[in-house]
């Protein structure tokens, strides 16, 4: 006979004390958990907001879309206070996507979100999340993110196409980075993202805030994969090139290839990148092998910078 341990819930409260000393920062830590039960890539932009005299938990990137996401959780059941909070937050930021977090999710606020995903315009988007932290006898405690409120999607199209002419070029980005994402996310563990998005670029996460992963359609017909950096700081921004650069010989031995080392003086952000021919014109046969080539670049391109990049960003 199998010998089971004992199953046990611990509180929240059991494993942070305090929420926004103790709960948010180790959220900001696990934002990357965060995204991918939400089908989403996460970059953080800040912790304890402010917002007029209050002050937002988290405020994140949405690497797919570039749209800002705010986040506001809560050691404890849902609460109206809470959910003042959170328009007041959505609005002061213009946010894209609205994501609450909370102990347990009473069944008034979960109709509320759900109304409010129903009532609002395409672009925004509410989210209710639970945290479990679960115990095997005297283990390590586990957590887990159970997303109990999720956009409506198929409402969303909808409104979308009733409100606005269908675009042909639009639909073929949204279909190519619908497979491009599903390839990387169950094959290779690559992205938590889920939803193709209609538009010639899409981002991934380093784990870094302010340098990514991205693939890019040009308007030179060309096919850009890239590590792009942009810190918000025009020095920092340098300096991590520079670093990368230093190592040009023994980093492109590594990948296999020449890079693109583009400092980009005119602009703030830099980026290392590699081409192919391409558009999303192209025929489907075409872009099935734009993508395997996409897909391939981009594993190396992590595999080659990741841990170069870490050492980078620990100098600064």
């Amino acid at each position: 006979m199998a010998d089971f341990g004992e199953l046990k819930r611990k509180g929240l409260r059991e494993i942070w004390q305090h929420e926004a000393t103790a709960f948010t920062p180790w959220l900001a830590r696990n934002i990357d958990a965060l995204g991918d039960a939400l089908g989403m890539e996460l970059e953080l932009a800040g912790e304890e907001v402010a917002v007029g005299d209050f002050s937002l938990d988290l405020l994140a990137n949405d690497l797919g879309t570039g749209g800002k996401v705010i986040i506001e959780n809560q050691l404890t059941p849902s609460d109206h206070d809470h959910l003042g909070k959170l328009i007041t937050y959505a609005a002061g930021f213009g946010a894209e996507k609205v994501i609450w977090l909370a102990e347990t999710l009473r069944e008034e606020h979960r109709q509320a979100l759900e109304w409010l995903n129903q009532r609002t315009d395409e672009e925004t988007q509410f989210f209710a999340v639970t945290v479990e932290v679960l115990q095997i006898d005297n283990s390590r405690p586990a957590y887990d993110f159970k997303a109990l409120v999720l956009p409506n999607e198929w409402q969303k199209t909808a409104k979308r196409r009733r409100n606005a002419p269908s675009s042909d070029k639009g639909d073929r980005y949204r279909e190519f980075y619908q497979r491009l994402i599903d390839e990387l996310r169950e094959k290779h563990y690559f992205t938590g993202a889920r939803i193709g998005q209609p538009q010639n670029w899409y981002s991934f996460s380093s784990g870094h805030t302010g340098i990514r992963y991205g693939l890019v359609f040009t308007q030179g017909n060309k096919v850009r994969v890239e590590l792009y950096i942009d810190l918000g700081d025009v020095e920092k921004n340098q300096r991590v090139f520079d670093y990368l650069e230093q190592r040009k010989p023994e980093v492109e031995n590594d990948y296999g290839a020449p890079l693109s080392w583009e400092k980009m003086d005119n602009r703030r952000a830099s980026r290392i990148a590699i081409y192919c021919e391409g558009s999303i014109q192209d025929d489907g046969e075409t872009l099935d092998d734009i993508r395997e080539w996409s897909v391939e670049e981009l594993l190396r391109m992590k595999r080659v910078f990741s841990e170069r990049v870490r050492s980078a960003v620990r100098l600064l």
